[in-house]
């Protein structure tokens, strides 16, 4: 399991959300680099970084900033947010520091797209399956479908897809723990190696998290708020 500090970049900063509200952010820093680099030192193995901008528009002005990350830390990374051409993963997929690429709503709206970069990158396509009431959400949580996350899981897991990231938007930058219920069925209902996002609040929601079988824990907000302390939390990492 491995411990993902997260990235979110919103107009060129470090900001988190609260439930995906892009209204409801925090500026945590002006200098995403400073911050990848700041996790890189207090000894993250690998990153998570959300281009929000790309999420919401489908483009954005932060690809520079990404890449700068990119070139700055020398851990992988896995980038979400606004992949919704081939073009655009093939070009991030060269650098061999991005681990993965995480498409989203392309998973939905665009499955050819899905089943190209699968065919062409293999386990570097990950799928965020972002929910709301057991529901899929995409473009950046805003617009919900009547997918069943599970059914969608399971889909996914049909086409070839090796890496989810689960996010309940309800939880997300609440403080207030993760849905350990939908969570724990993912696991237990798939093969798909199952990143855990929104909600990471304490050390304990980590325990409980690996207990489940979960292959990463991203935690944003406790580790800005000082909640979580990142080298606490890297105990629980196992290769």
């Amino acid at each position: 399991m491995y411990i993902y500090p997260a990235i979110d970049i919103k107009d060129g900063k470090c900001v988190r959300l609260v439930q995906g509200d892009k209204d409801q952010k925090t500026i945590y820093n002006d200098n995403p680099v400073k911050v990848a680099l700041d996790w890189e030192r207090k000894g993250a193995k690998i990153l998570h970084i959300v281009d929000l901008d790309g999420a919401f528009c489908g483009e954005s002005n932060n690809i520079q900033i990404i890449n700068d990350i990119i070139d700055a830390v020398s851990i992988p990374v896995q980038i979400g947010g606004g992949f919704r051409t081939l073009d655009k993963i093939d070009l991030f997929l060269k650098n061999p520091k991005v681990k993965r690429v995480i498409l989203g709503t392309s998973a939905i709206t665009q499955p050819k797209l899905l089943e190209k970069a699968l065919k062409k990158h293999g386990q570097r396509i990950a799928v965020g399956i972002d929910t709301k009431s057991g529901k899929v959400a995409i473009q950046g949580w805003v617009e919900e479908t009547e997918i069943a996350y599970i059914d969608f899981a399971k889909q996914l897991e049909n086409k070839g897809v090796n890496t989810v990231i689960h996010t309940d938007i309800s939880k997300d930058g609440m403080l207030a723990g993760p849905n350990f219920q939908a969570i724990s069925r993912m696991v237990k209902e798939s093969n798909l190696n199952v990143i855990a996002s929104g909600g990471v609040s304490s050390l304990k929601d980590i325990e409980i998290l690996k207990q489940i079988g979960v292959k990463g824990v991203i935690i944003g907000k406790a580790l800005y708020t000082g909640d979580i302390l990142l080298d606490e939390a890297l105990q629980y990492e196992e290769e």
